[in-house]
């Protein structure tokens, strides 16, 4: 049997049409699901949107409109990103106000509060709307604003509600963290959520008067009471997988690795850890912390206007090019800018210029110099000149050049930066191969050695066609419709084993790859 691998993304709110910042939590995740199974995992993601809340109500009020039919809209809008971003199958698109998902919040609630970690009492807070999450006066700018959302008013809320009794958890907490030493990603992350954990934690609300808030998962036993965002939302991640009904299926998929931005640090990583062990559940696996993505040097804002969409990059560049800036020119962990320029210059430098200009010359000199069939005789032994210089200096190539280099460096370079979640530094391994092998070309000369040695020539070749081989199965989890492009026109024929291409019957593209703009 295979082994599980189950991801996630945070559930984005409503509030709003999807932008690039969430395009990038999704990508990414879906990048990790396709890699866990090209290793061999079963592998499955887990998205979706969370529909109630203070934001969500106020918004569909402000328009006259009915919350139900406010959050169908945007719901579906996110929904379609399955197709929009080419994400990959099974995908799971968990709404926090589906019948399911409603009654595993409540059995969920319920487990805590028998379990003696609900109680209620007068809540008498500083609270951002923006965040949902209380904030100290440490937390907040000169003006009394959230850094993270300053154009929102900070509310004072005063009125008897329901908490999870969080401070219990502290000692348990930073335990876990001392023997999960990679439990958050990047290790600044994680340094940070200790540091929040040991100074302190307080216990939070989970409920808001229905009188006040009426959108929202009725408390169990409390009809005067409405769940508040992380007693709902959060629950999400085993509801997706079968928790309660299923518990066969959920033991299946359980532990979950997620994906979140660095807002969502402590409700991830600490909030929800306390909250799995208040019900009696295995923590998470992992949790991956993204940076935010900045339009014009400045942090993206809804309210403002100043966000990128998916959709009309999609429209403009196609499915795989938004996947590709998001692989490469994003940093993984920190915060990354992003302009209609700098996107256009990135499109041009690595793909039309540099991975299609490849895959273009060496297809046509399969065709021009081979009829397309290109095979592997085994006699003449090739090695790339800058490929040599990469490997340690005691070491020689054997066999084959650029198979030998391409198993020795860069696959495991490639899959040492897969599994440490750093996707920029990947898609950069699988880019100085296209580098490389142009390089190849440029050192050999094929245009040149057909007139005097057909047979390196085609030793050449196929090496260079092999080196394209490599780079689809690297790029098959970043850009699988363009990996699936280039495997087709390869035409690879493998051995008996089905281990190594003995040959490449290959076919030359009816338009280009990636056509320079």
């Amino acid at each position: 049997m295979k082994p599980k691998f189950y991801i996630t993304t945070t559930l984005p709110y409503v509030n709003a049409s999807p932008h690039i910042g969430f395009a990038m939590e999704i990508v990414r995740a879906d990048i990790i699901a396709r890699y866990k199974k090209q290793k061999g995992f079963d592998s499955i993601l887990n998205t979706g949107t969370d529909e109630h809340g203070i934001k969500v109500y106020r918004e569909a009020i402000k328009r006259g409109i009915d919350p139900k039919g406010y959050v169908d809209e945007y719901a579906e809008k996110f929904k379609n990103l399955h197709q929009v971003l080419g994400l990959s199958d099974p995908l799971l698109f968990t709404r926090t106000t589906n019948s399911v998902q409603k009654k595993a919040a409540q059995e969920f609630w319920k487990v805590c509060k028998q379990n003696g970690f609900i109680d209620k009492g007068l809540y008498n807070v500083k609270y951002c709307v923006g965040c949902e999450l209380e904030k100290m006066d440490s937390e907040l700018d000169n003006d009394g604003h959230c850094p993270i959302h300053p154009l929102r008013d900070i509310e004072l809320i005063v009125e008897n509600n329901y908490f999870f009794k969080f401070s219990l958890f502290q000692k348990k907490l930073l335990d876990f963290y001392e023997q999960n030493p990679d439990f958050v990603v990047p290790d600044f992350r994680y340094n940070e959520i200790k540091n929040f954990v040991a100074s302190g934690i307080r216990d939070f609300s989970i409920s808001r008067l229905k009188s006040k808030m009426p959108w929202g998962v009725e408390v169990p036993d409390d009809t005067e009471h409405v769940m508040y965002v992380w007693f709902d939302a959060l629950i999400n991640y085993v509801s997706a997988i079968g928790w309660p009904d299923d518990m066969e299926k959920f033991n299946r998929w359980w532990p979950v690795t997620q994906y979140c931005g660095k807002d969502n640090l402590r409700q991830q990583s600490a909030m929800w850890q306390a909250m799995l062990m208040a019900a009696g559940l295995p923590p998470s696996r992992q949790i991956i912390i993204n940076g935010f993505i900045n339009i014009d040097g400045q942090k993206m804002s809804k309210s403002q206007g100043s966000i990128a969409d998916p959709y009309a990059i999609v429209k403009e560049y196609g499915t795989d090019t938004l996947r590709y800036y998001i692989a490469r020119e994003l940093s993984s962990f920190e915060d990354s800018d992003y302009t209609p320029e700098k996107f256009l210059e990135a499109y041009n430098a690595g793909l039309a210029n540099g991975l299609g200009n490849l895959v273009s010359r060496t297809l046509k000199m399969s065709e021009m110099y081979f009829n397309g069939d290109v095979k592997n005789s085994g006699n003449i032994i090739v090695p790339s000149k800058i490929m040599i210089e990469m490997l340690d200096g005691n070491q020689k190539t054997e066999g084959w050049g650029i198979p030998y280099e391409i198993k020795k460096t860069f696959i495991p370079k490639y899959e040492v930066c897969m599994e440490k979640f750093e996707i920029n530094k990947a898609s950069e391994v699988v880019w100085t191969l296209v580098s490389s092998l142009d390089h190849y070309i440029s050192d050999y000369e094929p245009f040149k050695l057909i007139k005097t040695d057909k047979e390196k020539t085609e030793a050449v070749v196929w090496n260079v066609l092999y080196g394209l081989y490599f780079t689809a199965q690297m790029l098959e989890p970043i850009m699988p419709e363009t990996a699936l492009k280039i495997q087709l026109l390869l035409g690879t024929e493998m051995d008996e084993k089905g281990e190594f291409p003995k040959s490449f019957k290959t076919k030359l593209p009816e338009a280009p790859l990636f056509l320079r703009k």
